[in-house]
């Protein structure tokens, strides 16, 4: 009889493409089997009856701030409300950070404060603007997951955007590095210009600001990123994409050969210009959300395989960024790390039918093969680490503010009811959230990429 460290017993399993009831043996962190019914003995045990097991969510788009910033979030706070939805893998972003994951000694300070405190294994983003062209090697050398530009302003002093011809510059030594560079695509041109037009006649509110990042401002930078890719030949992957125009801009120069895929957010499925206007600053991001038209027409563009990754943009800041009567003025960021699963179970799954192994896909697998972290990463399949969320699909509970794992309890998503509640998070096999505690100490590890091939 063989024995196993782990038996995660009795589930129903989200694999590939199909769901089934099976027991799951994992071995020094990995997958070994996966069975209707192992006839084995295990040092531990879960009984997973009446469960549904997926793959550990990868955000693959996070702001946790460190170093520098921990007081805004930090990788502690972040990591642990990333484990309690069912999350063993976040890609943190270069800005926010003090100082930005410009070069190999910013990458080192951010590795460092990970290693300290992360619950969920990690991956870094490096930062590519006109002032780092020189360190992007270095970068690439300590193991970045990608390189990630800004076509407008970030928001941020020490993070400037790429012109460009900067852009042209980063995606050709991108590609020689074999890393895909990340995009948040707006034209600076044209929202610069609006929002100027606007604070100068006074005019500061909510609805001015969603009027100064029209839809035209993504799709006109989403398009001169698609023609920079294609002349350089470097992987694209555009970021918090916000409507369906923009992914069907995307879907159409992957059939011309580009190499190119697209992510979008929680908050453009669930919430609309409506709510921004409602919530105030809670719900403020850029691209900012949309009508209820342009949500209806991402959802079907996603629900077709047009959108490769869902990721929460989860981008958090003190309360007291997010007041102030000039909405042009207040921090910009959505904090929902902890909801992306309940929220695409319940909006995804329960409201329009999309199935369970496209929603792990989306979370999970897709994440994994894109980013380069395939086979390790992703799926329930053996030989991969045992990364697991362990879901009760008939929970249904209300997100309150007291139930934030995250540093500020701040959250547009509060008084939502959701169905889907994560009991066990197990990383390479070890539960590190359970019972509503979070395991100790901090076990994440870096990630880095195998071998890019476009």
């Amino acid at each position: 009889m063989s024995e196993f460290d782990l038996i995660v017993r009795g589930g129903t399993v989200v694999i590939a493409d199909a769901v089934r009831r099976a027991d799951v043996g994992v071995a020094d962190g990995k997958i070994v089997a996966i069975e209707p019914s192992l006839a084995a003995v295990a040092h531990e045990v879960i009984d997973a009856t009446g469960l549904h097991v997926f793959p550990g969510v990868i955000d693959s788009h996070v702001h946790f701030n460190e170093p520098g910033r921990a007081h805004w979030e930090g990788f502690a706070t972040g990591s642990s409300a990333l484990a309690v939805g069912g999350g063993t893998t976040f890609f943190d972003m270069p800005l926010n950070a003090s100082p930005p994951t410009l070069d190999g000694v910013s990458f080192d300070l951010k590795l460092a404060a990970a290693v300290a405190s992360s619950h969920t294994d990690f991956a870094f983003w490096g930062g590519l603007t006109p002032g780092n062209l020189d360190q992007l090697d270095e970068l690439a050398q300590r193991g970045v997951i990608g390189f990630k530009a800004f076509m407008c302003a970030s928001g941020i002093e020490d993070f400037p955007r790429a012109d460009d011809a900067t852009l042209r510059e980063g995606m050709k030594r991108a590609a020689q590095l074999k890393r895909l560079v990340a995009v948040h695509a707006e034209s600076d041109a044209l929202t610069r210009r609006l929002a100027e037009e606007r604070v100068a006649r006074g005019q500061t509110t909510v609805r001015d600001f969603l009027d100064s990042r029209p839809i035209e401002a993504e799709l006109d930078a989403i398009r001169r990123a698609l023609d920079l890719a294609g002349e350089t030949g470097c992987a694209l992957h555009v970021v918090h994409v916000s409507c369906g125009e923009g992914v069907g801009l995307i879907a159409d120069a992957r059939r011309r050969g580009v190499d190119v895929t697209c992510e979008t957010c929680p908050h453009y499925l669930v919430l609309t210009e409506t709510d921004m206007e409602q919530l105030g600053a809670l719900a403020k991001c850029a691209p900012p959300l949309r009508s209820a038209s342009a949500q209806a027409e991402l959802w079907r563009r996603l629900i077709a395989g047009e959108v490769a990754t869902v990721g929460s943009d989860h981008s958090p800041s003190p309360p007291e960024l997010k007041r102030g009567d000039n909405f042009f003025q207040v921090w910009g960021g959505i904090a929902g790390v902890q909801h992306t699963l309940p929220l695409m179970l319940t909006e995804g799954h329960a409201q329009r039918g999309l199935d369970l192994p496209a929603i792990a896909r989306l979370l999970a697998g897709n994440v994994a093969v894109r980013f380069n972290l395939s086979p390790r990463k992703g799926a329930i399949t053996v030989g991969a680490d045992a990364d697991l969320a362990l879901v009760d699909l008939q929970r249904e509970h209300e997100i309150k503010v007291q139930d934030l794992w995250q540093r500020h309890r701040l959250s547009p998503y509060a008084g939502r009811m959701v169905r889907g509640q994560t009991r066990t998070t197990i990383l390479r096999g070890r539960k590190i959230f359970h019972d509503g505690r979070i395991g100790s100490p901090p076990m994440g590890r870096l990630l880095t990429p195998e071998a890019h091939t476009l």
